[in-house]
């Protein structure tokens, strides 16, 4: 003999839309819910009445915390590790000097170009009268030759800001040679013209030799001046450089926010870096090491302000924005929480490991704690983490619970209870959270509804 159960507060289910990974704010107490039962089975028809409550929609994303900056020192030339100032785990001060290379190649560059800017002075003229037109030919290959010299010299420089300056000195440094240039073959073609007199040309291509030499050897001795490494950033050192294929390459790959950054340091450029020191080995260069133009000899991690960058699914990150606090779960720390805060979002998307599209975003790591008080340790850059970011709240919404709503004919539906019998009745959803869901429009506070065995009710079906 069939019979029917009453109870006051029956638990709410699980939500049934997958996408949806959320917390729930509040109970809601659902009264006088009634069900079908026969003998001692489970209820298969629930009822129970749309209240108000407060509810929240979360959204999961997978994270991984970065450092605030990362640089890593390369060599700018081959040659050997002369000198190493600081120890791995050391902390250092932007600007201080950690390593010293020895270049003989670049060294005797500095030689050859100083000689040639003495011979330059010495002659003071420009060959007399020689060929002028061949003398100004072979100045402008010497000044081509020591301005590409040095534009290789400087793409090989890791440290952003030195390398910047160098780039701009070689720049400068072909615009006035250009001019001299040009002055001097305007001095030959007028001599040979006959309209301006052998000595004024003579002059300017003597002008146009001397800028030559001193040109080249001050880019010259730039180079070598870049041979001692100042760590560009301030922060942590490690040897080597970023490994392209491990973890730190991932968590480093999304370094925070572009005002973080040194100018010129990017994540293609720490993803492409040269991996460390190999397994079981304790330095990348030892002193005394040889080392060629790029090769990682340090890397400075700046870890005074942590980060998260967090891959947030397309059908998510348009309820994400900029000061949208959340929760983070570290698998190193099990049990603690860490606060986080919306920095930004990217634009462009990015392939997601769980192979979809996803967006990366940004957010400021805040402390951590275990329950209330103890606090939780300070995470490392790459570590993995879970972030659940609170996207959407109501404070007072109507709301079911989640598992009362289904899909019919491509919309938002659930069964309202009317006079005993079922009818069909098509929602709009607002705030989703796990377990309650807000209903904006279609059904009241206080209607009744059918939370629980919707696929066995049909249109007009008598129930409660």
């Amino acid at each position: 003999m069939c019979r029917v159960r009453r109870t006051d507060s029956p638990r709410l289910l699980a939500a049934t839309r997958p996408r949806l990974l959320t917390a729930l704010l509040a109970v809601v107490v659902l009264t006088l819910t009634t069900a079908a039962s026969c003998g001692g089975d489970e209820p298969s028809i629930t009822l129970a009445s749309a209240a108000r409550a407060a509810v929240a929609e979360e959204i999961d994303a997978p994270a991984t915390v970065t450092a605030r900056a990362a640089a890593t020192l390369t060599a700018p030339a081959d040659g050997t590790l002369a000198r190493l100032r600081v120890e791995p785990g050391q902390r250092v001060k932007r600007g201080q000097v950690l390593a010293v290379i020895n270049s003989p190649s670049a060294r005797e560059r500095l030689r050859q170009a100083r000689a040639a800017l003495d011979a330059a002075k010495r002659a003071g003229g420009g060959g007399g009268g020689g060929d002028l037109a061949g003398s100004l030919r072979g100045t402008d290959r010497a000044a081509g030759e020591a301005h590409a010299a040095a534009r290789a010299a400087a793409a090989k420089i890791s440290d952003p800001e030195l390398r910047k300056a160098l780039t701009k000195q070689v720049e400068a440094a072909q615009r006035q040679y250009a001019a001299a240039a040009r002055a001097a073959d305007r001095a030959v073609r007028e001599v040979q013209r006959g309209v301006r007199n052998l000595n004024s040309a003579v002059g300017a291509l003597a002008t146009a030799q001397r800028l030559q030499a001193q040109q080249a050897y001050d880019l010259a001795k730039a180079t070598v001046d870049a041979l001692t490494l100042r760590a560009p950033i301030p922060g942590v050192v490690q040897p080597g450089g970023v490994s392209a294929g491990g973890s730190s390459a991932g968590a480093l790959a999304g370094l925070l926010d572009s005002g973080a950054l040194p100018a010129g340091i990017g994540p293609e450029a720490l993803g492409a870096a040269p991996a460390g020191p190999p397994p079981g080995v304790d330095t990348a260069v030892p002193v005394g090491g040889r080392v060629t133009a790029g090769t990682p000899v340090l890397t400075v991690v700046d870890t005074g302000e942590l980060g998260l960058l967090a891959e947030v699914d397309e059908t998510d990150v348009l309820l994400v924005r900029v000061g949208l606090t959340g929760t983070v779960e570290l698998d190193a720390v099990t049990g603690a929480t860490y606060d986080a805060t919306v920095r930004s979002i990217d634009v462009l998307p990015s392939t997601s490991a769980r192979g979809g599209v996803s967006y990366r975003v940004r957010l400021a790591l805040g402390a951590g704690r275990f329950g209330e008080a103890e606090p939780a340790p300070a995470p490392r850059p790459g570590m993995n983490a879970v972030l659940r970011l609170r996207v959407r709240e109501a404070a007072d919404a109507v709301t079911v619970p989640a598992s009362a709503v289904f899909s019919a004919d491509g919309r938002d539906t659930v069964w309202l209870v009317r006079d005993g019998r079922a009818d069909r009745a098509v929602v709009t959803i607002g705030v989703q959270g796990q377990d309650l869901v807000q209903i904006v429009d279609g059904v009241q506070a206080g209607d009744r509804i059918v939370i629980r065995g919707t696929d066995q009710v049909r249109e007009g079906q008598e129930v409660g």
